[in-house]
């Protein structure tokens, strides 16, 4: 999953960012005890090819925020991304949510708004010494 995170936002992301920028926010996801903090507080859903590798992960706490989520610089406008955001509003209708939030890149901002997410806000997010642009997105879920 690093590594799938690290090429996506080098190669992806670099489309909207600097490249001191991709760097920056790169680094912040180096240390394994950030992964296992992760790890422990949400659930994880993942995307595999057919030879059973990696291609996509996202990621949700219980309280319905979208921590994560990132598709393989291969495999972009494949569907993958409304597959991963599919399953994660499921899990969040499973964990009885209201709204799914999330804080979004610039790259990902379009996605998400044709999914139904409205932008909150627009903040700078800190990195690890960079202040990044993105965007506090929400969504109301609509259980049937």
């Amino acid at each position: 999953m690093r590594d799938l995170f690290r090429d996506t936002v080098l190669n992806v992301n670099a489309r909207d960012y600097t490249e001191e920028e991709v760097k920056d926010w790169t680094s912040c996801w180096e240390k394994t005890e950030r992964w296992k903090e992760l790890l422990l507080n949400n659930q994880y859903v993942g995307a595999f090819d057919k030879q059973n590798v990696l291609v996509g992960f996202a990621s949700m706490n219980k309280g319905g925020h979208l921590y994560s989520m990132f598709v393989h610089k291969d495999f972009q406008r494949k569907g993958i991304a409304t597959l991963l955001l599919s399953e994660v509003e499921r899990i969040a209708e499973k964990y009885g949510v209201i709204y799914i939030t999330s804080e979004v890149s610039l790259t990902a901002r379009s996605f998400f708004e044709k999914k139904g997410y409205e932008v909150v806000k627009i903040q700078k997010y800190k990195a690890n010494r960079l202040e990044l642009t993105s965007f506090v997105m929400r969504k109301l879920l609509n259980y049937k």
